[in-house]
């Protein structure tokens, strides 16, 4: 069986797209001891040694037929990151007008870069936290980065964001905000200050579509990179390899990315059963989780049975985003989709809070079904909120961004320029046209909701 994995994933690699300057050349990187032993002035030269390594190996060397506009390392690429009014792959602090009311964390998912949660950054600001989106070791860069990091380098780089977010505002509470993988860290943390008393304690942890699992393939990730050992066969080092046209997000994806996800959540895992047994987690912060029932690259289910059936009544909540019901495609939903919600949550009373948004096929706007903690019976409030009937539902990617997000958004602000609006490209013409495929253009990558995802928030914070 064995041999017949690695001579599958050979040809496979044999056949894949050649990997080119981007996929090939590593940028130097702290790894967790380094971290671990830096202050944030050293982070962020050591950033700065990152980023410039990428425009001296790989931007100032691209042969001609990488030249082209949609390579987000062409230098004068629209897309290319130093073109933009301002680089999101990098570590950002945003301090708050005022005095300073306490201190938010904020950790991007796998591929991702701080981008991804700079939204989520400005209500925190706006309220009057420091918000501190850390760059994690091997992104920002160029994909190959993500070939050699390790879950702890990203750990370690959590630690340090604390601290200096500690450093930066010594009073007021401390919250903890994960998306996807950064979810799993956050959380990872949080675990990790109920056992290590040297750790700052958040007061309050936020996730978003987090990576508390994945599925069963992520765990034998490793094993299909095994024929990269040959050089020939090098691209098996790769799940895929894409065109770079987006300027705060890898397309590539290499084998070590998901496995350093698939040990971490095992970590996560194994830390939270030990945690529970111990009785430790009646001392962990309440957690407010958004969550879309419909959700290919986690495990929605792990998510409840191993977090949230743990948790004790500490006014945690669970915000799940329903599936769009009276969507023009609603007829071709696979049955075992239709009833997500129902399939997801366990019977109550529960513990916690839960939320589901929803509506009706019969028509009418977005509904809230809360479910208080204890309680057996949901009390429902309508909101002035609406599913755009061209989306059958939302996704993994999507929660974390307003509609008019500049990149992602579907009425993105005609303020920002990011080179190209993934969120209003029309799948619509002939086969093999466009470099990207049709599946990534068709997933939802906005939030029609933000208005009240950012509202659940802000009622968490003084």
């Amino acid at each position: 069986m064995l041999l017949t994995v690695f001579a599958v994933r050979a040809f496979d690699a044999w056949r894949s797209p050649p990997l080119e300057s981007w996929h090939r050349e590593v940028p130097p990187e702290l790894d967790a001891a380094a971290i671990d032993a830096a202050d944030w002035a050293a982070w962020m030269k050591a950033e700065d040694d990152a980023i410039a390594e990428v425009r001296t190996r790989v931007t100032a060397k691209l042969p001609a037929k990488d030249r082209v506009f949609a390579n987000r390392f062409y230098a004068d690429s629209p897309m290319n990151p130093a073109r933009l009014a301002k680089d999101w792959n990098r570590t950002q602090v945003a301090i708050p007008e005022g005095a300073l009311r306490g201190a938010v964390v904020l950790l991007h998912g796998l591929t991702d870069s701080p981008y991804s949660l700079r939204h989520v950054a400005e209500i925190y600001r706006a309220r009057g936290f420091v918000a501190v989106s850390i760059r994690l070791p091997g992104h920002g860069t160029v994909p190959a980065g993500l070939t050699r990091v390790e879950w702890q380098d990203w750990a370690a780089a959590t630690r340090l964001a604390v601290r200096h977010a500690r450093e930066l505002a010594k009073d007021g509470p401390l919250h903890l905000v994960g998306y996807s993988n950064g979810g799993a860290l956050a959380l990872k943390y949080a675990l990790d200050a109920l056992e290590d008393s040297r750790l700052a304690r958040p007061d309050r942890i936020v996730l978003i579509s987090p990576m508390v699992g994945i599925t069963s393939f992520a765990r034998f990730a490793g094993v299909l990179g095994w024929p990269a050992v040959f050089p020939p066969f090098a691209k098996a080092a790769w799940l895929d390899i894409l065109p770079e046209y987006n300027p705060v997000k890898y397309n590539s994806f290499p084998v070590n990315a998901a496995r350093q996800s698939s040990l971490l959540t095992r970590e996560l895992q194994a830390q939270l059963a030990r945690l529970a047994d111990g009785g430790k987690l009646a001392a962990l912060a309440p957690v407010l989780t958004f969550q879309s029932a419909i959700d290919y690259t986690v495990d929605a289910r792990a998510l409840i049975s191993t977090l949230y059936a743990r948790l004790p009544a500490n006014g945690s909540e669970l915000v799940l985003f329903d599936r769009n019901h009276q969507a023009q495609a609603s007829a071709l939903v696979k049955p075992a989709i239709a009833a997500a919600v129902d399939s997801l949550l366990p019977p109550t009373p529960r513990n916690y809070r839960t939320v589901v948004l929803t509506n009706d096929a019969a028509g009418g706007p977005m509904r809230e079904l809360l479910t208080a903690p204890g309680e057996t019976a949901a009390a429902t409030r309508d909101l002035p909120l609406l599913y755009p009937p061209d989306v059958y539902s939302l996704s993994h990617v999507a929660l974390p961004f307003p509609v008019t997000d500049g990149l992602y958004g579907t009425q993105p602000d005609p303020r920002e320029n990011f080179g190209v609006q993934l969120g209003t490209v029309a799948v619509r013409g002939e086969r093999t046209v466009l470099i990207v495929s049709p599946d990534a253009l068709m997933r939802m990558t906005a939030n029609p909701f933000f208005s009240y995802l950012g509202e659940r928030i802000a009622a968490t914070l003084p």
